[in-house]
């Protein structure tokens, strides 16, 4: 009983088969962008020609443009997210690693101690 929840739960919504929209990231944001976007320019469309097929055409290719759009710019941001994460992960560690030896960033750089600066006496006439 409790294995058949688990694997519906771990199956998700496949679209057309293929597209697991739960799983993968950035799916249903973009199908649900292409949706609306399809919505709006067909219905704008057929509004300003009265042509149905034509409206139904310029609707899908509206869907497609929009859905692929919103899917490599969703993408792109991921991508530079995880380059960003990374770059900090690896920050992080090699502070851990240096952190107290001489190869440590933030150590300050140990030299002589600095005399103070006299200001010369000025004479008076």
């Amino acid at each position: 009983m409790s294995g058949e929840g688990e694997d519906a739960d771990k199956k998700g919504f496949r679209l057309l088969g293929i597209l697991d929209v739960q799983n993968v990231p950035c799916a249903r944001e973009s199908l649900l962008y292409g949706t609306g976007g399809a919505l709006a320019v067909g219905l704008l469309h057929f509004l300003a020609t009265s042509r149905v097929r034509r409206s139904y055409d310029v609707g899908f290719a509206g869907f497609l443009a929009t859905t692929l759009g919103s899917w490599f710019y969703c993408r792109i941001n991921n991508a530079k997210l995880r380059v960003q994460e990374r770059v900090i992960q690896q920050g992080l560690r090699n502070k851990v690693v240096y952190q107290g030896t001489s190869l440590d960033p933030n150590k300050q750089p140990e030299g002589p101690p600095k005399q103070p600066e006299v200001p010369p006496k000025q004479e008076q006439s």
